[in-house]
């Protein structure tokens, strides 16, 4: 599976920095910026993916926090979405296989080599898009906003009120 718009990353000099993209059929657009705050380094890290599979257009967006490190957050960042396509219920039975990638994610971590601080983590907020689908996840504290066509009115996603929206019909994490 070939991406055809990958974008993952953390600014090297923690400057800010923010992008996005539109789909390749024009039918959807995203955005996404990062910006360090009071810390000497960023422990954030975003992931984005757009592909085709089994003819469903298919986008991943990711925002992963650390907390006490960047390890956990980089760790999510490169293993969370593969571990999501790999899942053979990914197309058919997609909220199950989020739920099922993010714990996945999290006992791999746990079982790793890497996992000596085991007082670090991070939150994960990812919005996965199959088709006409869009399902929104997240854990901890980061939340995804999300509009319509640009104009800026707050939305309900599960019974949570999401104002102060900034879009030109595009997603925004914060």
């Amino acid at each position: 599976m070939g991406y055809l718009n990958s974008i993952s990353g953390l600014q090297a000099d923690g400057a800010p920095v923010s992008g996005g993209g539109l789909s390749q059929d024009g039918k959807f657009g995203y955005g996404y910026a990062s910006c360090p705050g009071k810390r000497s380094s960023m422990e954030d890290f975003y992931e984005t993916r757009i592909d085709s599979i089994d003819g469903e257009i298919v986008g991943l967006f990711g925002v992963f926090d650390g907390h006490g490190g960047a390890q956990v957050a980089e760790y999510v960042k490169q293993n969370l979405f593969s571990n999501l396509l790999r899942h053979p219920k990914f197309i058919t039975d997609t909220k199950s296989a989020i739920a099922d990638a993010y714990n996945h994610t999290d006992a791999e971590f746990l079982k790793s080599e890497n996992s000596q601080n085991r007082e670090a983590g991070s939150t994960a907020s990812t919005a996965v898009l199959v088709g006409d689908r869009l399902l929104v996840a997240n854990v901890g504290d980061s939340r995804a906003v999300i509009c319509r066509g640009g104009d800026g009115r707050p939305l309900i996603l599960k019974s949570v009120l999401l104002s102060s929206i900034m879009c030109n019909g595009f997603l925004y994490f914060i």
